[in-house]
């Protein structure tokens, strides 16, 4: 009688689980939905005539989306406790509020909140572009926005020492040209800050015109520092594409239909 009744239990508490789930799906693609839209707005809303002809329109859908996306705000934060490592009911969700997601999330309501009480338009304008990060936001509905996102999570210190070399490379080679081709172009190279203008052209080989070395010594570092920083900046390409390979390789796991249990299964 116990165990027929503890498979009862099971049963319901999988019925439970699935329907659970199935209505998280709609709501996050709704939450998805919403937020390409907003996109789709703030592009729109910088168009002169559309905003002229159309700015209620803007407005109201604003509204719309703000109480939305504050209800899911405060609903995140209410029931957080239930995620590991946010069990304790003040900790956690303080915890939550100042990670980097908490962050996102509070962002990218913030701006409409607080034009409401600041009359300053310009800074108003500079705060309306966090609204962006609504976007951010879509890598927790998306599993392939999560994917990308945990491969640089794993490869976070490869990325970073990537980074850094390219910097060390960038603040070398601007500041080489910048003595070599200061006496010859001072109105052109005014001083390493401007000359990091070439640099980062020079290394990504955009190469705008703007800014160019005249003598040959010039010329013959600029070409070294091109061929280096094609060389750079594959390394984090190359990273990441590991990363890739990792994950995909990595034995997969699925959940039991009877119990629930999660159940590895290695990848052929």
């Amino acid at each position: 009688m116990t165990s027929f009744r503890n498979r009862v239990n099971s049963t319901l508490q999988i019925r439970i689980q699935k329907k659970g789930e199935g209505i998280s799906f709609y709501i996050n693609i709704f939450l998805s939905i919403l937020i390409f839209l907003n996109t789709i707005a703030i592009i729109l809303h910088s168009i002169p005539s559309l905003r002229a002809s159309y700015n209620q329109y803007f407005i109201d859908f604003e509204v719309f989306s703000v109480v939305i996306f504050t209800v899911e705000y405060l609903l995140r934060v209410w029931s957080i406790v239930e995620q590991p490592g946010f069990h304790h009911p003040l900790k956690g969700r303080v915890k939550y509020i100042f990670s980097v997601w908490g962050i996102i999330d509070f962002l990218a309501i913030f701006p409409f909140y607080f034009s409401l009480f600041n009359t300053d338009l310009g800074f108003v304008r500079i705060l309306r572009v966090l609204r962006m990060l609504r976007l951010f936001r879509l890598s927790r509905y998306f599993h392939a926005l999560r994917i990308i996102s945990n491969v640089m999570k794993a490869k976070k210190e490869e990325l970073v020492l990537s980074m850094s070399f390219i910097l060390f490379l960038l603040f070398i080679a601007s500041s080489l040209m910048y003595f070599l081709e200061h006496e010859i172009q001072p109105t052109v190279f005014k001083s390493i800050p401007d000359a990091l203008w070439w640099g980062v052209n020079n290394m990504t080989t955009v190469g705008y015109g703007d800014m160019m070395p005249i003598t040959h010594i010039g010329k013959v570092i600029s070409g070294i520092v091109s061929i280096l920083g094609v060389a750079a900046f594959a390394l984090p390409t190359g990273i990441l594409a590991s990363g890739f390979a990792e994950h995909l390789e990595t034995p997969k796991s699925t959940k039991c239909p009877h119990c629930g249990e999660i159940i590895s299964v290695a990848k052929k």
